[in-house]
């Protein structure tokens, strides 16, 4: 008679979940040891719970399906949260599997008992214990549903070490009836194809799933028919991108750089996405990018089919011509001094076809979607939650997904001290993932926020402490030698040169490669 821990990996397997990225700890151990008897799932040790979580919504970002967390208790589940908070804001299917004590354990308030529901509800959909082995494969089967959406969710499944431990007949579990896309609302897209085929100025806002795939290729009909401005939200999940396929415009971080993009819009449509906002409140300013006097219409809620809503606007507002679909077009590789504009350069003139760029380059990232936008097809992933240190962990989570596809982690050097275990991961699991950690030493985006908190009145720079405080170059930190330590062969590059070859060398090795590019810091 199976134990709980393997009736859950059954569950999971049979729910399709295929890769399990764990940080487990003693409540866990039954669930490890069951390992060894299914060989369909397959585990990924991380050595934070943070690269964990971060990987399974690389890895759900990628397919659409879910992978699974193994963490430890209310804490570790804490450790995986920043990450889970950017896994919910892309919408990824994700189902977490956290160890607790044993029932009879929890009433002595041991030193890890904690509050593990109220943790899981900050970035959950669905959450639940089980409290008898014989609930486990209704349990995870109504956990797999519930993270599959549509849309993707988070879904946490809290498991007592008991009720691993516990034998219990494994009868069939009832699987629920996977969620169906909403019907399109035939009045909002005529709504949009009227606003469309105004004669005003007109932008067409994609988020989630409109960013990819057949949603994408409407969306670029829509704009090619009617004039409109094809833009995307700051930070998409998942952005198709390259020659070959419909230029899309990212919304600009600042709020300056967003108001010029959307200056002269009368009508925003909004498809998969929100209506933009700032990321942050600053003093004077309001909080809405919408510009006085346009007028949003939004084609999709919740869970409607975005890509028939997009594909029915493109049919009702005429063929058009048909989208540009530009060929591919490089930089020319630059030399001399080594700056964040000059790597971007690099980087677009050796992007390899196929690539899933996982971008968390932060203010050394300006120049990239410039670089890249004619380079061979990509896929492009970011940071969707602002939760920083995501950068590493999607990177594993995208190159176990997509095993005959390079990946490209492009992170800043205070991101990538969030979370450098990532880098032991992609060694131990020989993954194909290049990594470019831009080094200029400082918390340079928290300069640009001081300066915007602050104003020109009471001194932008702010003062000798203040741009201490985001100072990353006393001591300065190695990555060369931290990659090394971790197994990931590792290179420091000065001068474009110099980037551009270890850069080549990267894509050719077949496993993990990390270049620390050092840029200048910010005045």
């Amino acid at each position: 008679m199976p134990n709980g821990a393997q009736i859950l990996i059954d569950g999971l397997v049979d729910g399709g979940v295929r890769v399990c990225f764990a940080n487990p700890g003693t409540s866990e151990m039954h669930f490890v040891a069951a390992l060894d008897e299914a060989p369909r799932l397959r585990p990924v040790l991380c050595l934070f719970e943070g690269v964990a979580t971060g990987a399974a919504d690389g890895y759900g970002r990628m397919t659409g399906r879910p992978a699974c967390t193994l963490l430890h208790l209310g804490p570790g589940l804490a450790g995986g949260l920043p990450n889970l908070h950017n896994a919910r804001r892309a919408a990824t299917p994700l189902v977490n599997v956290v160890g607790d004590h044993a029932l009879r354990h929890k009433r002595l308030d041991a030193p890890l008992e904690s509050d593990i529901g109220a943790l899981a509800g900050t970035v959950s959909a669905w959450t639940r214990r089980t409290y008898h082995a014989t609930e486990l494969a209704g349990d995870v089967a109504q956990a797999v549903a519930a993270a599959t959406g549509p849309p993707g969710s988070i879904a946490t499944l809290v498991v007592p070490a008991d009720v691993s431990w516990s034998e219990a007949a494994a009868p069939p579990a009832a699987v629920p009836a996977a969620a169906r896309r909403g019907l399109v609302s035939v009045d909002a897209v005529t709504g949009a194809a009227d606003a469309l085929r105004s004669g005003e100025g007109v932008a067409l806002l994609l988020g989630g799933e409109a960013a990819r795939g057949a949603a994408l290729v409407a969306a670029g009909r829509v704009a090619a028919a009617t004039g409109a401005k094809l833009l995307c939200e700051t930070f998409p999940a998942r952005l198709e991108r390259g020659a070959g396929r419909p230029a899309v415009e990212r919304l600009a971080y600042f709020a300056s750089g967003a108001q010029r993009q959307l200056a002269g819009v009368r009508h925003l449509v909004l498809a998969g996405a929100a209506s933009p906002v700032t990321f942050f409140a600053y003093p004077g300013q309001g909080g809405a990018l919408v510009p006085e006097g346009c007028a949003v219409h939004t084609l999709t809620v919740g869970a409607e089919d975005v890509t028939s809503a997009l594909e029915g606007l493109a049919e009702v507002v005429g063929p058009g011509p048909s989208p540009v679909r530009e060929e591919v077009v490089r930089p020319a590789l630059p030399s001399g001094e080594l700056t964040a504009e000059s790597a971007a350069a690099v980087i677009g003139a050796l992007l390899p076809e196929g690539a899933v760029v996982v971008d968390e380059a932060n203010t050394s990232g300006i120049w990239l979607p410039g670089a890249t936008a004619e380079a061979p097809p990509h896929d492009w992933l970011t940071l969707t939650g602002g939760s920083m240190g995501q950068g590493l962990p999607l990177s594993v989570g995208a190159a176990v997904a997509c095993p005959g596809r390079p990946v490209l982690a492009l992170v800043g050097d205070g991101a990538a001290m969030y979370t450098p275990q990532a880098l032991w991961t992609q060694a131990r699991e020989g993954l194909d993932v290049t990594t470019v950690v831009f080094d200029n030493r400082s918390y340079a985006i928290l300069h640009l926020e001081l300066g915007a908190a602050l104003g020109p009145e009471q001194g932008a720079a702010g003062g000798a402490r203040a741009r201490r405080l985001l100072d990353l170059s006393h001591p300065a930190l190695d990555f060369v030698s931290l990659a090394r330590g971790m197994g990931v062969p590792a290179e420091r590059a000065t001068t474009a040169e110099e980037f551009a070859a270890s850069l080549k060398r990267g894509f050719a090795e077949p496993g993990p490669f990390l270049v620390d590019c050092a840029v200048p810091a910010p005045v």
